[in-house]
């Protein structure tokens, strides 16, 4: 049984483990401004972020770099809260925001978008000049955002069929995700090159298209999901002890779960439908937080968020690094992290249930 004195030990351990990821967030953020293919140097930086530069180097700083930085730091924080509580709906430590076919679902809407209205076969047809009029970025998220969000509704609806049993929720995401790639399949089947491509170059997690608008929805997202997250933080940690016992302390197991999934789901959705897809990130934050501090939701979900965004932006600063005159998709260096790590997780966990 543990004392007083050890919970107290505990809680400044974890305080101090916060206020650490919190710093190398923000040091790292600092970093990444300075990071790029401009060639710019740390004095022509900080002179572009004091407006003091040539309109080139304050344009770079302000209106690519920044708002770059901002997405990495919500959509890290975002993906990562939303695996954290997906594997605590779940009881599954491998679920993640992909886990639903949220990811798959927002790569057909933007297909469909961009190969069907934009640059594909019902509209503007094989010319690249005609391509540049008729694409929107913002009608190319906006139907990622409502076929995920069609996608998430229609798992949860299946899945209040039976009583949301966390093995039919997993069932039913992969199911549902297998049809959108189906469609997608079939979309980019009859695409004209130009549409083709395009659609390709969307789906790759890119944080270079983010805006100081797309951040803003980003951010009301993401910080209305998890301040939702730390209000129901006590009832997610019955959760962990089974269904039986969290209904036994008056919890409504299923209506937690709808909600819960619900709000991740869209976090998740709205990153996608803006980023493109930017994998592992719900994964392996929220394991090494449970790792390392614990599973209490108090402290994993700001944990999770910090280390959601440290691993972003660190994910970025790779991908800039890399490129040598193009920065290289940020989903690609994540995915280049998580499958190692995945495979880690399956292997070593000899048995043993978390």
């Amino acid at each position: 049984m543990r004392t007083q004195n050890d919970l107290g030990k505990n809680r400044r351990k974890n305080r101090a483990a916060i206020a650490l990821l919190a710093l190398a967030v923000l040091a790292l953020a600092f970093v990444c401004l300075f990071v790029g293919s401009s060639q710019m140097s740390v004095a022509d930086c900080f002179a572009a972020l004091a407006k003091k530069g040539s309109a080139a180097q304050v344009r770079i700083i302000w209106n690519i770099r920044i708002p770059r930085v901002l997405a990495a730091l919500i959509a890290g924080a975002g993906l990562s809260v939303a695996g954290l509580v997906m594997q605590t709906d779940l009881n599954n430590p491998m679920a993640s925001p992909s886990t639903l076919g949220v990811s798959n679902a927002a790569v057909f809407g933007a297909n469909l978008s961009i190969i069907a209205f934009a640059g594909g076969f019902l509209d503007t047809g094989n010319h690249l000049a005609n391509y540049s009029v008729g694409a929107n970025p913002y009608a190319t998220s906006l139907m990622a955002f409502l076929f995920s969000t069609a996608s998430i509704l229609l798992i949860l609806g299946l899945c209040r069929l039976r009583a949301f049993q966390p093995g039919v929720v997993v069932l039913a995401g992969i199911a549902v995700g297998a049809v959108w790639t189906a469609a997608t399949t079939v979309l980019q089947f009859y695409a004209t090159d130009v549409g083709l491509s395009a659609a390709v170059v969307w789906s790759f997690g890119d944080l270079g298209r983010a805006t100081y608008r797309t951040d803003l929805i980003m951010a009301v997202t993401v910080l209305t999901g998890i301040g939702f997250f730390s209000l129901m933080s006590w009832r997610l940690n019955a959760l962990l002890s089974g269904d039986a016992a969290a209904k036994s302390l008056g919890v409504h197991v299923d209506l937690l779960r709808f909600w819960t999934m619900l709000f991740a789901s869209v976090i998740t959705a709205v990153c996608v439908s803006f980023l493109g897809v930017i994998g592992f990130v719900g994964i392996i934050c929220p394991h090494v937080v449970k790792r390392l501090l614990g599973h209490d939701h108090r402290v994993s979900i700001p944990a999770s968020a910090l280390s959601g965004s440290l691993l972003l932006l660190l994910a970025d600063t790779l991908a800039r690094s890399v490129g040598k005159g193009s920065a290289l998709p940020v989903g690609a260096i994540t995915s280049l992290l998580g499958a190692p790590f995945f495979l880690a997780i399956i292997f070593g966990r000899k048995g043993e249930h978390d």
